[in-house]
């Protein structure tokens, strides 16, 4: 093959991009350019551009996408109630995309003629980042180490580390730490004692959320309010995107809200065990589904249940640029013209609970779904008729099963 010029690498200035940094440098002899995309981790990234300075690196862009990840990635999918396999709430599915799209952009604003990533070869991200960019340039050259390189162990890590001088943070050394991906969406914890499905997940490994058990014993009520499908105001007052679901994460967080144990199904064909934090999340996709029973024709509702499962595949498999997941897109946008409103909802140890909705656009008519006099707005009588047209095909089965007996 031709040999790389120079590389955009998906660098969070972690000890294993740092290794994948220095590795590209001594092994394809090219330019590196690093990337840091601020999706809401809330860690400090100027830190990265410090240590890829350090290594020689000349070009580093280091971004604040949270508006966007949110807007663009997250609020679209949430308009779909995509869950991967009924409970994932695609903390991590859904920011690759992003990731990879601004590589893309990078690698053609710098002249770069090749990615790279630092995902394994046993996961999903490999592929979620490579079909995006493939999706969005096809002749890009991509370089995937964990595929290529012989440093196979955590111990491996460290020893190329100490040779290559690569700082190795506190905590790292000794020990296995959790393979953690975090987000304004969500954080997930996976290996070291996570790998026995039968262990419970020690209290202190989470970030985002208090124990139920510690959660306040008096709940929080709080409305959201909605247009067009995504919220826009919590309590009234009008949040942009990235704020919104920062406060939702709060409010989840401190009420013990959004913690998930699954056993999931890889693309790549294995099962793993993760567990994740997703407190704005869980209360978004409880308050938008009431707002939908508010507000949605039941035939679109349910056509809606039925395509959930597959547009969150879609994007759990690394589809998001697909033509059919834009399809799908199209259709649920379309939808949610008129999902408007608000939803109150109480939050407490755990658990939301809908206790309120309302909406302009409701189609939800107390004269006709009343048991007092509805004066006339249904005649029921009428569902006798609906009855027996319905029972039809099942009343002529049953004559003629009489017959034959």
């Amino acid at each position: 093959m031709n040999p790389v010029r120079k590389v955009v690498l998906a660098y969070s200035g972690g000890l294993d991009t740092s290794i994948i940094l220095r590795w590209l440098q001594d092994v394809y002899r090219c330019e590196v350019v690093a990337f840091a995309a601020d999706l809401g981790q809330g860690e400090e990234l100027e830190g990265a551009r410090v240590r890829a300075m350090d290594m020689g690196v000349k070009e580093i862009f280091i971004e604040d996408l949270k508006e966007e990840f949110v807007r663009d990635f997250v609020f679209p999918m949430y308009r779909a109630n995509a869950l991967y396999e009924g409970v994932y709430h695609l903390g991590t599915s859904i920011a690759r995309p992003l990731i990879a799209k601004k590589q893309i952009e990078i690698a053609n604003q710098t002249g770069a003629d090749a990615v790279s990533h630092g995902a394994t070869g046993k996961g999903n991200d490999q592929v979620r980042f490579e079909m995006g960019y493939y999706a969005l340039r096809p002749d890009i050259r991509v370089i995937a180490p964990w595929r290529e390189w012989d440093l196979t162990s955590r111990e491996k890590l460290l020893a190329y580390a100490d040779t290559h001088g690569i700082p190795v943070g506190r905590g790292k050394r000794g020990e296995s730490p959790y393979s953690m991906d975090r987000n304004l969406l969500h954080i997930s914890f996976e290996g070291k004692i996570l790998e026995d499905p039968w262990r419970e997940p020690e209290e202190d490994m989470f970030v985002l959320t208090v124990s139920p058990e510690r959660a306040p014993d008096r709940p929080t009520y709080v409305e959201i309010s909605f247009e067009r499908g995504d919220p826009v105001a919590i309590d009234g007052e009008p949040l942009s995107p990235a704020n919104l679901l920062a406060r939702l994460n709060q409010l989840g967080g401190s009420n013990g809200i959004g913690r998930l144990d699954l056993v999931e199904n890889r693309y790549v064909g294995m099962k793993s065990r993760g567990v994740y934090e997703t407190p704005g999340g869980t209360i978004l996709g409880v308050a938008r589904r009431a707002m939908e029973s508010l507000t949605l024709d039941r035939e679109v509702a349910h056509l809606k249940d039925e395509l959930a499962p597959r547009y969150a595949a879609l994007i759990y498999n690394g589809y998001w640029f697909s033509p059919e997941r834009q399809m799908l897109q199209a259709m649920v946008d379309a939808s949610q013209a008129n999902v408007a409103g608000v939803v109150r909802l109480k939050l407490y140890k755990g658990g939301v609970q809908v206790v309120g909705r309302k909406s302009d656009r409701s189609l939800f008519s107390s004269a006709i779904v009343t048991f007092e006099e509805d004066h006339g707005a249904f005649n029921q009588a009428d569902a006798g008729g609906f009855i027996k047209l319905n029972a039809l095909r099942m009343r002529i089965a049953a004559l003629l099963n009489q017959k034959v007996s």
